[in-house]
Parts: structure tokens; sequence; C-alpha cells
């Protein structure tokens, strides 16, 4: 039987960051579900389809095969066959992917994809909505967050370090309207699992943060 844990929370949370490391600490596989909507946007934004059109979005989603691979136990990407892990990382397909995440068709792609990782392995699976849609029965849920203003900074900080001209303000403004469209999509929207422990990073080291869940893994495991 297999063990799930399951990370949900807002953009810029550290959800990745802290699920590669729990998942190493156990040895888990680690599913990045965001990369997933990455890839997918990729390719609309490739084409130039129009993110407000859904019936362009759900034509387009016909023509997508989003697949995932691991190296070194690195998760890899595949779009249409081809490794797209070092081009979805932009504000452009993040804004893309929050865009058109919430389309069904999209949606309905990739769950069941990651339903099938999660029967076969013992995963740590990091998203919007894998506590209450994806893996409703994750043997451990937590929802992670942070201020707007501390998850701006987080992501400054990542963008001057890779030598991009950013603005901290701007960057703020474009998590704040993110986490309002994450949270009032149509379908699958942002929310707190009933049974989810809430962590807030704000104030917490990283290493905090993976030996909080870290604990929560092995009090549900009777270690």
């Amino acid at each position: 039987m297999s063990f799930n844990v399951a990370i949900d929370g807002p953009a810029g949370a550290g959800k990745s960051t802290v699920a590669k490391a729990v998942a190493a600490e156990r040895n888990y596989i680690y599913v990045d579900t965001g990369a997933m909507y990455r890839a997918m946007a990729l390719y609309f934004l490739r084409e130039g389809t129009d993110k407000s059109d859904e019936a362009a979005v759900s034509r387009a989603c016909k023509h997508v095969e989003v697949t995932i691979s691991y190296e070194d136990g690195a998760q890899q990407v595949l779009l249409n066959g081809e490794n797209v892990s070092g081009l979805i990382r932009t504000e452009e397909v993040g804004n893309m992917a929050s865009a058109t995440s919430g389309y069904l068709p999209v949606r309905e792609k990739l769950v069941e994809l990651q339903k099938n990782l999660a029967k076969r392995a013992d995963v740590v699976m990091d998203g919007r909505d894998i506590g209450t849609c994806v893996l409703p029965d994750a043997d451990v849920k937590v929802y992670l967050t942070a201020s707007s203003l501390v998850r701006a900074k987080r992501r400054y900080k990542e963008l001057v370090e890779k030598g991009v001209a950013c603005d901290l303000s701007e960057i703020e403004k474009d998590i704040i309207d993110r986490d309002y469209r994450d949270m009032h999509r149509e379908h699958s929207p942002l929310v707190q699992a009933e049974d989810a422990v809430y962590l807030d990073s704000s104030d917490m080291t990283l290493k905090e943060v993976v030996d909080s869940i870290l604990n929560m893994i092995d009090k549900k495991r009777g270690v």
C-alpha cells in the first residue's frame, strides 16, 4: 500500500522546495504537479492560444501529451516528447498556467496521470488541489502558505540571483492576482482541505518547515 503526502498552497509558498526535501528525506517520489500544468501552458504560449478562450484551450489540449520521467531521482517533464523542465519556470509560463489550469479539459488530462503515480509508489505531491481533489485520501495533508510579501521577496531573490531585472511590487501584485484566480476558479479551486494541517512558513526556516512535515509523516506511520 503506497503512502501519499499532499502539500497544497498558493504560488510562491515554497511547496516544491519543501516537497522535494521531504521526499528526499524519506526516499519517496516527488511529483511536481505544477510543472505539468506549466508544460501545458508552454504549449499554449507557443501556439498563441488565448488564455481567456476556454474553447480554444480545450481544442489545444487534444494536441498535448505531458509525461514525466525520473533521472537520478529528479523529475523531468516531457511535452510531446520534448524535455521542457528548463523552460517552464518563467513568469510568463506561470501566469499562463494559472489562467488555464482551472479549465476542466486541462485538469482531466493531468489528474489521471497524477492519481496513477500515487497508486504505484510512495509520493510527495504538491499543487493547488492535491488534498481536496487529486489525493483526497492522502495519509498526510498540509496547506503551506506565507504572506504575499514574503512570497514576493522570495521570488524577487530568485530572479535577482538569476540576473533577471524585476520589481518587487509588481511581483507581489502578480502573486495576489494569481491567488485570486486560483481560489476563485470554477474547477478545483485552491482551498485548504478540512483535514489538512495549516502551516504558515512566513517566519520559518526551510528546515523547520521540512522537519514539521517529517514529524507528521512519522506520527502517521507510528514511527
